[in-house]
């Protein structure tokens, strides 16, 4: 299992370090790479090369100052700076191209988005100025391989092609967005959720003029239904989301976290049924969840709190049994990582 981590943004405190965990056959070794001058905001995993990693950055926690995009390869020797990138502002979030094995998405917080090809020097091949605000998510479809979206602060989802010097569409959530993401079993369903405390699901197939191609928005601070012997969870007043990722076995679960930090998994085909399962734990806020890659149960956060968890939401426990057991708060698997 492979584990990656960074820093979460606008709170006054540094990782300028990235962390790579290999566990295999041998002894598990932990390699690490400094970003002097830069804290990271987003580490990814080239989806050609198993040895190379991106990194976006940005200088004086991305509150002011340039940005840095890293490549970093991963040797016998250690981590190794490959090339790097400067940009004139923060670099906040990044994605690899499906499609390119040389090319990488970084998403700036002077409303910008790039497209860097690392076989060449210094300059984007591609650079987008539409949205208003800073731009805090981009992620490639990973299905059809051919576009990407990005979110914003300005309250509105893009979606692009590398191909094109404008956007392909622009769909408004009228609330910061610091999370987008296309299903990973479809090309035309995507995701995102923002400071209004809603995760909003899209499907590029209905026409534009339902809602903006909006089919449903959940809110996260909704309570659990209530199940037979069990107490009725207290409300929870709405706070801003600041992460969300697909379950990549289970096409219609989404898991959700943010300021309230409380971790929640929903089915989008019961969208008023509320929370499948909600997991406290952390302390502070929650910056990054990702479901695992290899197990349908299993998910991975990052929170203020400087702790890296893993958790499983019950549901290999069977389902009433393991959503029940969700809720009670016995979730964490028992892994806990301290950052810092």
């Amino acid at each position: 299992m492979t584990l990656t981590y960074c820093v979460p943004p606008l709170l006054p405190i540094v990782l300028a370090y990235v962390f790579v965990v290999f566990n295999d056959s041998s002894t598990p070794k932990m390699l690490e790479f400094r970003t002097q001058g830069f804290n990271s905001y987003a580490v990814k995993y080239s989806p050609f090369f198993d040895s190379r990693i991106a990194v976006a950055s940005a200088a004086n926690f991305g509150l002011v100052g340039n940005g840095r995009l890293y490549v970093l390869g991963l040797t016998p020797k250690g981590i190794v700076a490959e090339k790097w990138f400067d940009t004139q502002d923060s670099l906040y979030d990044l994605c690899w191209s499906e499609t390119h094995e040389n090319q990488c998405v970084v998403a700036a917080g002077d409303g910008s988005i790039k497209l860097f090809d690392i076989a060449l020097d210094e300059f984007p091949v591609q650079s987008w100025q539409e949205h208003k605000r800073e731009v805090f998510a981009v992620h490639w479809n990973l299905v059809a391989k051919d576009t990407f979206c990005s979110s914003s602060w300005d309250g509105t989802l893009k979606i692009w092609s590398p191909e094109r010097s404008d956007s392909l569409l622009t769909i408004p959530t009228h609330s910061c967005t610091y999370s987008a993401s296309f299903s990973p079993h479809s090309p035309s369903i995507l995701s995102s959720v923002s400071s209004d405390s809603h995760l909003r699901i899209f499907d590029l197939r209905t026409p534009s003029s339902a809602s903006n191609h909006l089919t449903a928005s959940i809110p996260l601070h909704s309570r659990p239904q209530q199940r037979p012997q069990q107490a009725a969870a207290a409300a929870v007043p709405p706070s801003e989301a600041l992460t969300h990722d697909w379950n990549k076995y289970r096409a219609p679960i989404i898991a959700a976290a943010g300021v309230d930090r409380l971790i929640r998994t929903f089915d989008i085909r019961s969208p008023a049924q509320g929370p499948v399962a909600v997991l406290p734990g952390h302390e502070y806020a929650v910056r990054k969840v990702a479901w695992s890659p290899h197990l349908s149960d299993v998910l991975l956060s990052a929170s203020y709190d400087m702790t890296c968890r893993v958790w499983t939401d019950g549901s290999a426990l069977g389902a009433g049994g393991g959503q029940q057991q969700a809720q009670q708060g016995q979730e964490e698997v028992g892994i806990r990582m301290a950052m810092g």
